[in-house]
This record gives structure tokens, C-alpha cells and sequence, in this order.
């Protein structure tokens, strides 16, 4: 495993500061990338470890702030208040992802025409938005995402023959199956070039250290074998996505920002 580099990078969107943070291998340049969209807890802890562990493999992460200032709620009363701000103001909402966007791709470690999303949770609710809405992107990959937050009209844009790939429990009452077959229905007219894992007796949450012993299991628990497998799919996704053998993508199959 090589040693990688880790710096924060502030960024503002109006008022609010955004406090990103690139992880890459160390004196690496022009790196496909990863940007690492965090769960409803902020850029916290596991997320820093999750960019960690893709650096190694290779790949520039931007871990994005999407709350601003660095934000890690800890209780629900925090959290809500939190989603509800952004689903109440989606164009703020996806601004924060493309801003996201446009830190990581201007960082020397990236190569801004070899980007993938990786969101979880609220991440990956957001990760799936920024593509509904026009985000370019090589690859999007959504673990246990909150598809209830996600909104129909793909009108504007730009999937066809990106590479997407969704994960999601069986019995995640954020992701039902009229959520996921309606959600597959919008990627195949999209002409995306997608997956979907179902993990049976999973719901929502399950690669989350912070849903063990959950009080309310039938919403959200920690499911090691699926979170497993979620991650053994990720890296293979982003191998696909980002061939080791290469360290790039054929000029033709490059998405430009």
C-alpha cells in the first residue's frame, strides 16, 4: 500500500464555506477521481477512512462538505433539519454537488475528465440527483441511497452510457420496489448503462458502523456481509471505470466536465 496525502480544501458557495478534503497518493497529478459524497453524519471519520482506503488503490478522492463548515451532526434531531433544507431547496442542494465537482476537478492529483461519484445515503441520493439533473460524470455509484428523495424528470440529463451502479436493501423503506423499478425505468430511457444490487433481509443503512444495535432495525442495520459485498462491487466498479492497467480511460469514452 503507497502513502497518501490528505489536505483540506475550502471552497465557498455564496456564504457558506465548504470544507472538502482531497486524499490522493502522495506526489501524484492527472489521478482519476473519486468524489466521495458522505451520508446524513457529514464528513466525518468513516468517510476520511473511506477516501483513504480508494487513495491507496490508486484514485484521487474529493470527500465533499456537503453540510458546510465541516458539519457532523450526531442525533436525528440534527440530521432532519439537516435533508430537509436541501429537499426543500434543490437547487441549493445540487450547486453544493457541483461545487463539490469543480474543487475536485481543479486539485493537481485529478483529471477532470476521469470523474466518478461514490455516495452513501444522503450521498448517494445526491450523487443520483447531480446525474438526473446534468451532471457529467464517468460513474455513479449510490449505496443504500434514499430514492424518496429523488424527483422524476431526467429531462435534463446527460447518463447515456455512464456507467451506474445502486445498492440498496430489499426491505429498505427508503427504497421500495416501486422506488427502484421506477428508478430503473428513468436510467433505461436515460440510456445509462446500469445495475442494481438488491441485498435480501437488508435495509437501509447497512454499510454504517453507526447503525449496529440500532433502536429501530426495521429502518435502518448494519449488515456486514452485504456492506462487504457492497464494497468488493464498488472497487469493482471503479476498476471498470478506471482500468489499473492504463491509469486512464480511452480518449472516447471520456466524459469532459
Amino acid at each position: 500500500m503507497g502513502e497518501t496525502t490528505r489536505r483540506d480544501v475550502a471552497h465557498r458557495l455564496g456564504t457558506t464555506t465548504l470544507n472538502g478534503m482531497l486524499v490522493a497518493p502522495t506526489d501524484a497529478a492527472n489521478l482519476p477521481t473519486v468524489l466521495l459524497i458522505h451520508d446524513a453524519f457529514g464528513l466525518g471519520k468513516d468517510m476520511v477512512a473511506i477516501a483513504e482506503k480508494l487513495a491507496a488503490r490508486g484514485l484521487a478522492v474529493f470527500a465533499a462538505d456537503v453540510w458546510g463548515d465541516r458539519t457532523t451532526p450526531t442525533e436525528q434531531a440534527e440530521i432532519g433539519p439537516l435533508i430537509r433544507a436541501m429537499v426543500e431547496n434543490r437547487s441549493e442542494w445540487q450547486a453544493r454537488i457541483v461545487a463539490a465537482r469543480r474543487a475536485a476537478a481543479e486539485q493537481p492529483e485529478s483529471d477532470a475528465a476521469n470523474v466518478a461519484l461514490l455516495g452513501y445515503c444522503f450521498g448517494g441520493s445526491s450523487a443520483l440527483e447531480f446525474l438526473r439533473t446534468g451532471g457529467e460524470a464517468r460513474g455513479v455509484i449510490a449505496i443504500h441511497p434514499g430514492l424518496d428523495l429523488l424527483e422524476h424528470d431526467w429531462s435534463a440529463t446527460a447518463a447515456a452510457g455512464v456507467q451506474v451502479h445502486v445498492a440498496v436493501g430489499a426491505v429498505d423503506p427508503m427504497a421500495t420496489r416501486k422506488q427502484r423499478r421506477l428508478l430503473e425505468d428513468q436510467l433505461t430511457a436515460a440510456d445509462a448503462d446500469w445495475e442494481v444490487d438488491v441485498y435480501s433481509r437488508t435495509t437501509h443503512a447497512f454499510t454504517s458502523l453507526r447503525s449496529q444495535n440500532s433502536p429501530h432495525p426495521e429502518l435502518f442495520d448494519y449488515h456486514p456481509r452485504n456492506a462487504a459485498r457492497a464494497w468488493q462491487t464498488t472497487t469493482r466498479v471503479l476498476d471498470e471505470l478506471f482500468p489499473a492497467t492504463t491509469g486512464t480511460l480511452p480518449t472516447e469514452k471520456r466524459r469532459h466536465a
